[in-house]
């Protein structure tokens, strides 16, 4: 295979139009060293770009006023997806309205109403804050996810923004798509999730009619003075929810989840572990949930 003539002195991340201007052939902007994932623009890099790369990329060719939206700005502010939304090549990027929204096969284009404050930066990228984020998530994910990044955007550790903010967001949010499960998710986040999955079996359980559980709550063995924190905890039922991660695989941490258990079994708690596939299935979940909890 031939090797691609070397490119004149240009940034890692350039437009094509930057390239043609300097002379390089239009023919080299279509050789295999440079990614062309992005319409317009090229990255030179011996490895895929980032997100970050990808994003600083399109930059080079978008209006002026553009700014990152929805997916694209959640997964730059680290908010948990669902996997399918992660794996979305597309960039969503967002205009003020009436400004018309982009158009292009690696662009997902918005055009939007924007209040002050609704739009921030991230080291030099342009993005909605993660209020305004959350709430354009809304039409899009359903009321589990949506909770989970909400979670995540005011986890009492490294909170993002609170629900001031979000209440204020919903406050000019009144006609646009995904109103009705904002105002409905809200009320249901809490700053000391952990994880997606377990915000969305909150979600579950606070839908289903069932007691609700206290979160992470830190309970002391009282012969040991060790300190364990179960992800849901039923008191007046003397009952644990346990939610199972990947990272439980692990040789030590499988044995201290044994050891865990076994503390928390002989102080007379009943639990109950559950894993991704516990929630493929939500209603013969809360039938499983609840016969544990009719159980003395």
């Amino acid at each position: 295979m031939r090797t691609p003539r070397p490119l004149p002195k240009l940034p890692e991340q350039f437009s094509a139009g930057e390239a043609l201007a300097i002379g390089v052939p239009k023919k080299r902007l279509y050789a295999s060293d440079l990614d062309r994932s992005l319409h317009g623009v090229r990255h030179s890099g011996a490895v895929t770009p980032t997100l970050l790369e990808r994003c600083r990329m399109l930059l080079l060719r978008v209006p002026e006023r553009s700014f990152f939206s929805h997916a694209t700005a959640a997964l730059l502010w680290g908010a948990p997806l669902p996997f399918h939304m992660e794996q979305d090549e597309r960039l969503h990027v967002g205009v003020p309205s009436p400004s018309p929204r982009l158009h292009s096969r690696s662009i997902a284009g918005h055009r939007m109403d924007i209040e002050d404050g609704d739009v921030t930066t991230w080291g030099d990228l342009p993005l909605t804050t993660p209020a305004r984020t959350w709430f354009d998530l809304a039409s899009s994910l359903s009321l589990g996810d949506l909770v989970a990044v909400g979670d995540y955007f005011v986890h009492h550790a490294a909170p993002l923004t609170d629900r001031e903010e979000l209440a204020r967001v919903l406050a000019h949010g009144d006609g646009l798509r995904g109103i009705r499960r904002a105002r409905e998710a809200i009320g249901l986040l809490s700053e000391r999730a952990e994880s997606r999955p377990e915000s969305r079996l909150r979600v579950l359980i606070a839908t289903s009619n069932l007691p609700m559980p206290e979160i992470n709550r830190t309970l002391v063995d009282t012969t040991t003075g060790k300190r364990v924190r179960p992800d849901f905890l039923f008191a007046e039922h003397r009952a644990i929810l346990e939610y199972q991660g990947d990272y439980h695989r692990s040789r030590n941490q499988w044995r201290k989840d044994m050891s865990r258990r076994s503390r928390l079994e002989a102080q007379g708690w009943r639990i109950m572990e559950l894993n991704a596939d516990d929630l493929i299935d939500p209603a013969e979940l809360v039938s499983r949930i609840r016969a544990l909890l009719k159980r003395r």
